[in-house]
């Protein structure tokens, strides 16, 4: 008897359901709907304003969503303690700064805090994967410097492992690479790939979200307007109509849609 390939169907990681949100005089999210499955690496796109961090937020909670309307791993989310969500979900917004002179692997060793009690001192367990973490990104040997001292890129790298030694499936980056130079915005989006993680990112950088990502979601307005590979959502069209600008579209050999900006439409 031949073998046969069974494909089994890919599992949510998460699940975003009529998710609205509003301030004073003003929607943010109007009935959002987004699935991510398992190993995904999606992208949220949209002008300034269109809600694409609002979703970040009510999925790691800096915004309390409504019931019934943020899943992670099929739980809803206000089932999970904050612990247990951790354990689940990693977030990585822009640069980081702080006010206190922490060092490299101290920066690291926050990744462990959903593992531990309150005031419980880092075991040797969690200063192993701290360190298994930096070497993954190549600055082990740094790991007594001050985090302050490193240039923006290396600054994300640590970020980096410290979401690794948190050991989350999940990995939120707000906009990662907004302050870096090119080589940087590539060299951390090839990193972040290489992790095998479910990744939902904000960008602005479009050719950055169509050459990593598998799936796009496009917002304007608070709402979805479009959403799918990137070759398919990222149409001259739709460059016009919802970013105001004229761009020609080159798909390379690899299938990925690459983009000429010419000007700005009134």
């Amino acid at each position: 008897m031949n073998n046969i390939d069974i494909k089994m169907p890919k599992r949510s990681q998460i699940e975003v359901c009529d998710l609205c949100f509003e301030v004073p005089a003003k929607r943010i999210l109007d009935h959002v709907f987004m699935k991510i499955d398992d190993n995904e690496f999606v992208g949220l796109i949209g002008p300034n304003g269109s809600g694409k961090t609002s979703i970040l937020k009510h999925l790691y909670r800096a915004l309390p969503p409504e019931a019934n309307t943020v899943f992670i791993n099929s739980v809803e989310i206000s089932r999970l303690t904050h612990k247990a969500a951790a354990r689940q979900v990693a977030v990585m917004r822009q640069e980081n700064t702080t006010d206190f002179d922490y060092t490299i692997g101290e920066m690291v060793l926050m990744g462990r805090a959903p593992f531990r009690k309150f005031y419980e001192r880092d075991t040797q367990e969690d200063k192993d994967i701290a360190m298994q973490s930096l070497e993954f990104v190549g600055l082990q040997d740094l790991a007594g410097q001050s985090f302050s001292n490193l240039s923006g890129g290396e600054k994300q790298r640590v970020l980096i492992a410290r979401s690794l030694a948190q050991e989350a499936d999940i990995l939120l980056l707000d906009e990662p690479t907004n302050h870096l130079d090119i080589h940087y915005q590539w060299a951390i989006m090839e990193l972040v790939k290489s992790l095998n993680k479910t990744v939902l990112s904000v960008f602005h950088e479009m050719n950055l979200a169509c050459n990593f990502c598998d799936q796009l979601f496009v917002l304007d307005k608070g709402q979805i307007v479009a959403q799918g590979r990137p070759a398919d959502v990222c149409t001259k069209e739709l460059l016009a109509d919802i970013f105001r600008i004229d761009a020609d579209i080159i798909i390379d050999e690899a299938g990925k849609p690459n983009i000429l900006y010419k000007k700005a439409l009134p």
